[in-house]
């Protein structure tokens, strides 16, 4: 019997063996893995990740949930970090040479934020692989110019490669959420990727072109570049953000 789901947490458990059953052949885990697993909840996907790996790391902030997981599991098999993962720091998983995958259930209401705080730690990330709602792997994923691309679109895409790999119905879930879920696999771009010269100026510069979505970039970049400067990078100052690639969100940070 599940546990009853606290709101303050924005539990949704997965209930449904199909999905259960699909999304960890998609994680794959193989016994030499260092993964932790990130909102266990009562342990739909942590039973069969225990089963198939030498070891698993969890992070779960509730207390009754993570004591009902320490009575089922055990600690030479499982260890479970009770805390909050916006404030997890994954490099105690390992030594200097960590390489970790992570998967999860993430709750919607934390989802965006844990994003941001996992890609801090994307040199020592394997993959990820994660239960969100449908509507923000959509923005994950999308192109420019589409409705759902936006910040997080670019600061996402300019880290990681991100792949939709299916969508998990509220029915499969104990409360259903009133919105469908997706799984999305995230993986870190090579050491050689596109970068710019200064990650913390285009992380800015992103932020202030999508901080006012329908006006153009000669007007929300005007702290960083005046139209003239925008236009000789080969962009046109009237076109808006939400046109731009992350190609060209890099090329107007490094000018």
């Amino acid at each position: 019997m599940l546990p009853k789901a606290k709101k303050r947490f924005g539990q949704h458990f997965l209930s449904d063996r199909h999905y259960i059953d699909r999304i960890v052949s998609a994680i794959a885990p193989k016994p030499g893995d260092t993964m932790v697993e990130i909102g266990p909840g009562p342990g739909a996907i942590t039973e069969p990740l225990v089963g198939k790996l030498d070891h698993l790391h969890a992070v779960e902030i509730d207390r009754d949930l993570a004591a009902a997981l320490r009575r089922r599991f055990p600690v030479e098999k499982f260890t479970l970090h009770e805390e909050d993962v916006l404030d997890f720091d994954f490099a105690k998983l390992g030594g200097d040479d960590l390489r970790f995958r992570a998967v999860g259930n993430l709750p919607y209401n934390i989802s965006t934020p844990f994003l941001f705080h996992l890609a801090t730690f994307a040199e020592q990330l394997i993959d990820g692989t994660f239960m969100l709602q449908k509507e923000v792997v959509d923005r994950m994923v999308a192109d420019p110019d589409t409705d759902a691309y936006g910040r997080l679109s670019v600061m996402l895409q300019y880290r990681f490669d991100l792949e939709h790999l299916f969508d998990v119905p509220p029915g499969a879930f104990t409360p259903p959420p009133k919105v469908d879920s997706a799984i999305v696999r995230m993986r870190p771009l090579p050491a050689n990727r596109l970068r710019a010269k200064d990650d913390t100026r285009f992380a800015a510069l992103v932020t202030a072109g999508f901080g006012q979505r329908r006006k153009t970039l000669g007007n929300t970049l005007k702290p960083f570049l005046t139209a003239a400067q925008i236009e000789a990078q080969g962009i046109d100052p009237k076109r808006r953000a939400e046109t731009l690639s992350v190609e060209e969100f890099v090329r107007l940070s490094d000018a």
